[in-house]
């Protein structure tokens, strides 16, 4: 069964990485995630209902997380079960649907907008895309700051879009990379600290900390390993990085990878920054420069490229050894 779900997720990160996700088939059926924030909303709606204790939001969001697992990793699992009865024809349809999940092509293509903008409309440009990516005030970024801004989101969504999936997918083949991506989507929907959610998302912030607690190591070592081979970067900062920063992170699971990427390109990410108008202090990861660039922010890509094949690389040879 290990070696079905690794055959798995070696077809899914092959597919999303050539493919991603096609435009048309996301205006015709939307798409998994849409249906899970759809699902979530509705949920929230229903049972999290002003007026009620901290304690019962609390046992109502987690009421909430065990439906929205129930309404989406049962039906992955009875579909898995019939499919792989089909043998390998099974096993590539159950890629091709796992393939909806991780999302390497489109967090570079928004990456990749980022340096875009600013290299060809300038400050303006580079707002406007990093605007799409990233919760912070856009007009409170210079350059430098629109930079590393893009910068820790592909690092840290790296850790949650792209190897998280991906982990999970190898673990427990569709049912769990849908439980992942539906832990996820709840955690970005109602696990910030807001009024509204402070008690009611609690079990979804939680549990998605808990289920990114690996990958998040992961991702920082396929950073390092990406670094490694890549002329010009720094493997050896990465690593005193994670080792030194990592757990200063606002994040349990953030600062991994954004620790990785600061100390593999020099550079220092995360720190004091603004969301909306409020101001969040948190630790600085890595210590090398502020002043990041856009040639900086390609650099980045490159490792993230490099990064997205080894984790392939090592999936697909982990499949071949279990096949003997």
């Amino acid at each position: 069964m290990q070696t079905h779900f690794l055959l798995i997720t070696t077809g899914a990160l092959l597919i999303e990485a050539l493919v991603g996700y096609p435009r048309p088939l996301y205006r015709l059926i939307r798409h998994p995630v849409v249906w899970f924030g759809a699902l979530i909303g509705w949920l929230d709606r229903r049972l999290n209902r002003d007026g009620q204790s901290f304690a019962r939001r609390r046992a109502m969001g987690i009421l909430a997380l065990l439906l929205l697992l129930l309404a989406t990793v049962l039906p992955a699992l009875a579909m898995q079960e019939a499919l792989l009865r089909l043998h390998w024809a099974g096993i590539g349809l159950l890629a091709l649907l796992a393939a909806t999940l991780p999302a390497q092509r489109s967090l570079h293509e928004h990456v990749a907008a980022v340096a875009d903008g600013l290299e060809e409309r300038g400050l303006e440009g580079g707002r406007a895309a990093v605007a799409m990516i990233v919760g912070r005030n856009p007009e409170s970024l210079d350059e430098a700051g629109v930079v590393r801004a893009a910068t820790e989101s592909l690092a840290e969504n790296f850790s949650d879009g792209i190897v998280a999936p991906a982990l999970w997918c190898a673990v427990g083949g569709l049912p769990g990379a849908v439980f992942y991506k539906a832990v996820n989507t709840a955690d970005s929907m109602v696990g910030h600290r807001s009024a509204r959610h402070a008690a009611y998302g609690w079990a979804s912030a939680r549990l998605d900390d808990v289920v990114n607690l690996p990958a998040s190591r992961l991702a920082a070592l396929w950073i390092i390993l990406a670094a490694s081979l890549t002329p010009g970067a720094d493997v050896g900062g990465a690593m005193r990085a994670v080792w030194r920063d990592a757990r200063h992170h606002r994040s349990p699971n953030a600062g991994w990878p954004e620790a990785a990427m600061a100390g593999a390109l020099g550079l220092r990410l995360a720190g004091p920054r603004i969301y909306g108008d409020q101001r969040v202090d948190d630790g600085w990861m890595g210590d090398g420069r502020a002043e990041a660039t856009p040639a900086d922010l390609r650099r980045a890509l490159s490792l993230y490229r490099l990064a997205c094949r080894l984790q392939l690389v090592a999936v697909a040879w982990g499949a071949a050894l279990l096949l003997g």
